[in-house]
């Protein structure tokens, strides 16, 4: 027995309503949380950061943001790219506009306007849903992308149509540009994940998650007890879009530093993002993660043990990559339509209840 249940009792509804009900759950998330920010800085060096834990964190924060739309509301969304890049040129304008200000509140602002445009996009959702809702967002992918080359205010007129991020310092030490250290960028990205997992879990878990997870199942039954689907579902695309403009504002302004909205924002990054949320489940912020870790780790993984160890050429490591995200697409559509979630959540019964058979 695992967990050690014996003597966890509960004598509010506060305790027993909790994230974590079992005690050695919570400890297990406190020993996280400490080990990410007291010990992952110290050991990691600029190749682990560039390459796993930066868009591991990025990924998270965008993968939380769409599972509150598809998973949790039912709203499907192929607009993921074009929303991180709002947030990634809001970002852009104010630190140019602004240089005084912190760029820990250009980032949630930049948030909050990508919130605004998710909003604007989402009115479609009150009138159709499924694939046409599909197409809809689709649709915003591509305008937001075309605006976004077409503008040259958004780029301030470069000659490239490229943005790059100024250098910017919290305290002192530098968060973007060429100085930066890898600790610095992974702290900062961190406290964003960890910011937005505990304001998402909560509002899950609230008024606002139990509405949109009626919209979810039944929307005409949802209206009739009372949920209100305008407000519902503008809700879920402004909350979504928030993450996802955070997580845009980040990719651009700490991980890349310089970016081109085709390139980095186009069509591909809302399949990455989308995919995430499948395979890691619907509906779980715990899903978010899982799914952002595996489709971060899988590359690397492919790409040393194919390329690096047994001689592999690099294209044909990058194809295999995509059969094997497809194959385990449908697997887990097919399978286990909940994700690496629900897996998850299957063996720690398992545990739970080990070693009694029932």
């Amino acid at each position: 027995m695992f967990y050690r249940e014996a003597g966890d009792f509960k004598t509010s509804y506060v305790d027993d309503s909790q994230t974590f009900p079992i005690r050695f759950d919570r400890y297990r998330y406190y020993a996280v949380l400490v080990a990410a920010f007291a010990v992952v800085p110290f050991v990691i060096d600029d190749y682990w950061v560039n390459a796993i834990f930066l868009p591991f964190l990025i990924y998270s924060i965008a993968a939380i943001g769409l599972n509150i739309l598809v998973g949790y509301c039912g709203q499907v969304s192929l607009g993921t790219g074009g929303f991180m890049a709002v947030g990634a040129y809001a970002c852009y304008k104010l630190m140019t506009g602004f240089p005084d200000v912190n760029i820990f509140f250009h980032i949630v602002i930049a948030g909050g306007i990508t919130a605004a445009v998710g909003v604007l996009f989402g009115l479609p959702s009150l009138r159709i849903k499924g694939f046409y809702l599909a197409v809809a967002t689709l649709a915003a992918q591509f305008f937001l992308v075309w605006l976004f080359n077409r503008v040259p205010w958004f780029y301030n007129y470069s000659a490239s149509g490229q943005i790059s991020a100024p250098e910017r310092t919290i305290f002192g030490v530098p968060i973007t540009g060429a100085e930066t250290a890898p600790w610095a960028t992974y702290l900062f990205c961190l406290v964003f994940v960890v910011g937005s997992a505990f304001v998402a879990r909560n509002l899950t878990r609230g008024m606002a998650g139990r509405k949109w997870m009626a919209i979810r199942d039944m929307d005409i039954a949802a209206e009739i007890i009372g949920v209100n689907p305008l407000r519902a579902k503008l809700s879920a695309f402004a909350v979504s879009s928030f993450f996802v403009g955070i997580s845009g504002a980040l990719f651009f302004a700490v991980y890349l530093g310089a970016v081109e909205v085709g390139e980095v924002f186009g069509i591909n990054k809302s399949f990455l993002v989308l995919f995430m949320v499948i395979i890691g489940g619907l509906g779980s912020i715990f899903g978010s993660f899982a799914g952002a870790a595996f489709l971060v780790l899988l590359p690397v993984l492919l790409k040393n043990t194919l390329v690096g160890t047994l001689g592999w050429p690099t294209d044909l490591a990058a194809h295999l990559e995509l059969v094997i995200v497809g194959g385990l697409i449908i697997v887990f559509l097919v399978a286990e339509p909940h994700g690496l979630a629900q897996l998850w959540r299957v063996a720690k019964e398992k545990l739970r209840l080990w070693p009694f058979p029932h």
